[in-house]
């Protein structure tokens, strides 16, 4: 199946829409890259940087001619831009996205897809805590999931194209139903999110320890939250408020499992809290052997290099004292 598109329109030019354009240009995916946004200085900065080949302010100019358009945007202005591209969507193309929920979506986009237009929601499973156009490069995809959920209309021959295409910048893609992917990313991806915003806020709000303390002494844990924490705000405002009924459900299965722990930490069970990080650490495990993360020592960070063992020092015999 050929992975290739004369025109692709990425409406939304942020990290994963940067991302993009690079890994389907370095791979020859498309002849013709447009790229709209809704800020005049985002398009100037995505235009500084050559992401693309057309440039504009208005999507629905951004998608005409179009076999491939992707939304990049924040899924909170998807129903608009739904609404503003509706009429110049090209027969025959394919309609996707990068948002962290699908069910969202599908309700407020698939009412505006023209007859004869694939409509196949995407999530790559992939980012970074950096945002805009200058933030994107070739490699985000490589070796990460990207999962699709085609809708009612979707051919087969347009799901099996666009698999191919992120395949081809490096993904490996899971077909699902949109619905799931929201319970399954509620617990792997926007659950993690909420904990950190909170834990970072937390320790920011604590009266008893100035702020420089907190950057002073952040051990590794801190700091990983902190680098959750730093992800996009406007993103992912959009994410909690548009996954709602998945979050709250995973939310109380969470301080379900929190109440346990507190427990058992307030009556000194070290029993049930071995136990319960033993299990937890194998998953960790997992994830590595899955190649969703690396085994190196402190998460990969960069380390010196330790210092060469010092020369032993010999002394020559000359026939002096020692001899």
């Amino acid at each position: 199946m050929s992975a290739h598109f004369r025109k692709l329109a990425l409406i939304g030019i942020g990290l994963i829409g940067s991302s993009i354009a690079l890994a389907a240009r370095r791979q020859g995916l498309v002849d013709v890259i447009s790229i709209a946004t809704r800020k005049a200085e985002t398009l100037a900065e995505a235009r500084e940087l050559g992401l693309g080949d057309i440039y504009t302010l208005d999507a629905a100019e951004a998608v005409r001619g179009a076999d491939l358009v992707i939304l990049c945007a924040p899924v909170g202005a998807y129903e608009a831009i739904a609404k503003a591209i509706a009429p110049a969507l090209e027969p025959g193309a394919i309609l996707s996205d990068v948002g962290s929920v699908k069910g969202h979506v599908v309700k407020v986009v698939g009412p505006h897809v023209p007859q004869g237009v694939s409509f196949i929601p995407g999530h790559p499973i992939a980012g970074t805590e950096h945002s805009g156009p200058s933030a994107g490069f070739a490699e985000l995809f490589s070796g990460r999931w990207c999962i699709l959920t085609p809708q009612h209309g979707a051919t087969a021959a347009h799901t099996e194209k666009l698999a191919a295409f992120w395949e081809a910048m490096g993904s490996d893609v899971e077909i699902m139903e949109a619905g799931h992917h929201d319970m399954v990313l509620a617990i792997t991806s926007h659950i993690p999110h909420l904990i950190a915003y909170n834990i970072v806020g937390t320790a920011d709000d604590l009266e008893s320890v100035t702020k420089s303390e907190v950057i002073k002494f952040s051990a590794g844990g801190f700091r990983d939250f902190t680098r959750i924490a730093a992800s996009d705000p406007v993103m992912w405002r959009d994410v909690f408020l548009t996954n709602r009924e998945a979050v709250l459900d995973m939310l109380g299965r969470f301080l379900g499992d929190l109440s346990i722990l507190q427990k058992a930490v307030e009556i000194g069970d070290g029993a049930a809290l071995e136990s319960i990080f033993t299990r937890t650490r194998a998953i960790r495990r997992s994830i590595i052997s899955a190649g969703q993360e690396t085994a190196a020592a402190d998460f990969g960070r960069p380390h010196e290099a330790p210092p060469e063992p010092p020369t032993p020092f010999v002394r020559e015999h000359g026939g002096g004292d020692d001899a």
